[in-house]
């Protein structure tokens, strides 16, 4: 399966998880219908050996146990149990290592005083280093959830972690390195162990443990690619904000397609943040005679791509087999086969003066060079822009030449995409800076890029605006960011809302906003009908100590669409209009597909913008997300699956192929007529003696197609 959990995000897809013998010592959290007094009441009468380590009763009823597996599994048996988890395995997404970059110009340009004295950050991490001199200062304590105790230091020594204390930096390093917030009180909590590896309940449990200690502002750069809103730790992200924290979440690592957002970014509730990339000189490839370039993206741990001549490019497939000398060329692969760092090497070693290598499936990836250091740079490619330099320059022996060109402000490439399935709703909300971005990190400082450097840019901004109106509401917080926010494009062309939101936030206006939009976007859903009619509410509020006067402007003409928006609204000083907008669509004059853009708000000379979003039909969305398989922690007989639909389904198989030979393991799952949303059960595996790695093929019949899904699986064989 596709891994992610911390660093841009932290984004976590499940890895496996192998039953303990009967005598093995593991921790496990259980989920309860009702508040843990009654039960642990009784599980100190009935099984005293067991270690109650804490328990929880804000964002989840449940309580965390340590014990021998054998002990365990009669707890099972307890009334009030709904759920256990066991530690399931999640591992980070990779940190891609660029330029230095300091974020300080945003206090620099800073209108207002504010600091963050005296608002609480929690940041859901790896840890933090708080013994680094820019953070020593405002680390002010948290919790560690992966080990269980009051110390959340980053993992120091085997799989060490530094993507927690990066995060830390950007809210509010006070030092040589200057956060957005540099007096804020800086809390961390480790859900997240060795090597960036954590779970999901480790991740619900530090939340719980963030909104009981009080946090004002929570920061969780980490997520997973399930795109539905409705995922274990999206729910407890909207509890968070319904007891009053501001959540702010990263969007993800799986740009530039769209469709690519993952939880707990599709939390409604929450403040989701994709990335930018302010103006900037970048590297792409150009070929003569064509008007297509292509972008040049390095690898983590890359020296930069400064080619200054034109150069032959080679190809050489996946590197497995031997090719001849390519001293002096620039040689091309594709992905998988060998790791990327073994194809670099192997090509630095025969005289290559630079290595691409393009992505084995559609769209693009981001890589890492592990340990490796090479002279020579290394770059990731889209699928698409691999082939095209296959076809334009290897078949009609062309040279390449690298040209650097401005771009202006744009959405990052890797900055995740929306919509949300399901609900249909635009995300990201937001966008800040995540490109070349200078922070902490154990035993220093260092530049890197990702959504979950952009997260925390807004987390500090959320802060400062917390201590500037301590009586605003998450809510509140929320609107205004995106009411100010600034849309960002090319020329007068805007970049679509599910790819910037509201834009890019505007720090000094959110501040000191004079109009609070209630609504960060509007999603009408999705066209299923003929003739579709739906309304929503818009409420403006005025924060001026005059009344103004308010217009909305509809989007341009479209075939087949039209709205109703209200006449001119005067609004007085602190009041709240409620209104509405209405779209009316004939579905047969309408294309499939995402239809988005953004709608007007005018108040004199002062334009703010909405965006909006409707789809018809199926569109560019997965309908199968997240399929997880893992044997029961206390019975290996039985499969433990969760996977997420986008829409409804008639028909859903799930069948097992040995990885490698391609031979049937046999059926695993035929469920049929289901809703959309989260699917999870239990299953008998008894009799398919699974062990090993498999591909789960799951089939989905609607009433429109027969669509198909590999997830590749590990199974832990029956003892």
């Amino acid at each position: 399966m596709r891994y992610g959990i911390v660093f841009f995000t932290c984004l976590f897809i499940l890895t496996g998880f192998s039953a303990p013998e009967p005598n093995d010592e593991v921790t496990i959290i259980v989920e309860l219908d009702e508040p843990p007094e009654t039960f642990l009441k009784e599980l100190e009468r009935r099984l005293p050996r067991l270690e109650v380590v804490t328990s929880y009763d804000t964002i989840f009823y449940g309580v965390a146990i340590k014990g021998t597996a054998e002990e365990l599994e009669k707890v099972a048996r307890m009334e009030a149990v709904k759920n256990q988890h066991p530690v399931r395995t999640y591992e980070a997404l990779e940190v891609e290592e660029v330029p230095d970059f300091s974020t300080e110009f945003i206090r620099n340009q800073l209108r207002n005083p504010q600091t963050g004295k005296g608002v609480k950050v929690g940041i859901i991490d790896t840890g933090m280093d708080y013994n680094h001199p820019d953070l020593k200062e405002n680390f002010k304590g948290g919790y560690d959830t992966v080990d269980f105790d009051d110390d959340p230091m980053e993992t120091e020594e085997e799989g060490a972690t530094i993507h927690g204390t990066h995060v830390a930096g950007v809210v509010g390093a006070n030092g040589e390195m200057k956060g957005i917030a540099p007096d804020a009180d800086l809390y961390a909590y480790r859900a997240l162990g060795p090597g960036g590896v954590g779970s999901s309940v480790q991740v619900i449990a530090a939340i719980e443990e963030a909104v009981n200690d009080g946090m004002d502002v929570i920061n969780l750069s980490l997520g997973n690619d399930v795109n539905g809103p409705d995922w274990p730790t999206t729910h407890a992200v909207n509890k968070a904000v319904e007891l009053g924290t501001v959540v702010v979440v990263a969007a993800g690592n799986s740009g530039p397609d769209g469709w690519t957002i993952g939880s707990p970014a599709t939390s409604s509730d929450a403040i989701t943040v994709g990335a930018s990339a302010l103006s900037m000189k970048t590297p792409v490839l150009k070929v003569p005679g064509e008007r297509e370039t292509v972008l040049v993206q390095t690898m983590s741990g890359s020296v930069p791509w400064e080619l200054a001549k034109k150069y032959p490019l080679v190809f050489a497939g996946t590197g497995e087999a031997e090719y001849g000398n390519v001293r002096g060329r620039i040689v091309l692969f594709e992905r998988g086969g060998i790791p990327f760092s073994h194809k670099a090497l192997k090509a630095y070693q025969k005289g290559a003066v630079a290595v691409l290598i393009y992505n084995n499936e559609e769209g693009n990836f981001q890589g890492g060079l592990d340990e490796v250091k090479l002279p020579i740079p290394v770059a990731s490619l889209s699928n698409e822009d691999g082939e095209w330099l296959k076809e334009k320059v290897i078949r009609q022996n062309q040279w390449v030449e690298t040209v650097n060109v401005s771009l202006g402000d744009q959405v990052a490439p890797f900055s995740s995409r929306g919509p949300v399935t399901t609900n249909w709703e635009i995300k990201p909300d937001i966008l800040a800076p995540g490109v070349d971005i200078y922070s902490t990190v154990p035993g220093g400082y260092q530049s890197l890029q990702g959504t979950s450097m952009a997260a925390p840019h807004v987390a500090g901004m959320a802060a400062l605006m917390k201590e500037a109106h301590p009586d605003w509401s998450p809510a509140e917080v929320k609107q205004a960011l995106t009411t100010t926010a600034d849309i960002i494009g090319t020329g007068k062309q805007p970049f679509p809302p599910t790819e910037q939101g509201a834009g890019y936030v505007d720090l000094n206006e959110a501040l000191e906003p004079e109009l609070l939009i209630g609504q960060s976007s509007l999603s009408f859903g999705k066209i299923d009908d003929e003739i579709y009619r739906k309304q929503l509410p818009l409420k403006i509020k005025n924060l001026k100590d005059e009344p103004v006067t308010i217009s909305i402007e509809k989007p341009g003409a479209q075939s087949g669409v039209s709205w109703t928006v209200p006449m001119s609204q005067k609004i007085e000083p602190g009041q709240t209009k409620e209104l509405s907008v209405e779209l009316r669509v004939s579905a047969a004059f309408l294309e499939d597909g995402v239809h988005e853009g953004f709608l007007k708000v005018k108040e004199k000379e002062k334009v703010y913008t909405l965006p909006y979003v409707f789809v018809k039909e199926t569109s560019g969305y997965e309908i199968v997300s997240g399929f997880e398989l893992e044997t029961s922690w206390q019975n290996d007989r039985v499969g433990d699956y969760r996977l997420h639909i986008a829409e409804d389904v008639d028909e859903l198989r799930v069948d097992l192929y040995r990885a490698g030979t391609m031979l049937t393991a046999g059926t695993l799952l035929e469920i049929k007529d289901l809703k959309s949303g989260l699917i999870e059960g239990e299953v008998d595996i008894d009799d398919l003696n699974l062990d090993g790695s498999y591909l789960a093929i799951i089939t989905v019949v609607t009433d429109k197609k027969e669509s198909i899904y590999p997830f590749p699986i590990y199974i832990e064989g029956n003892r």
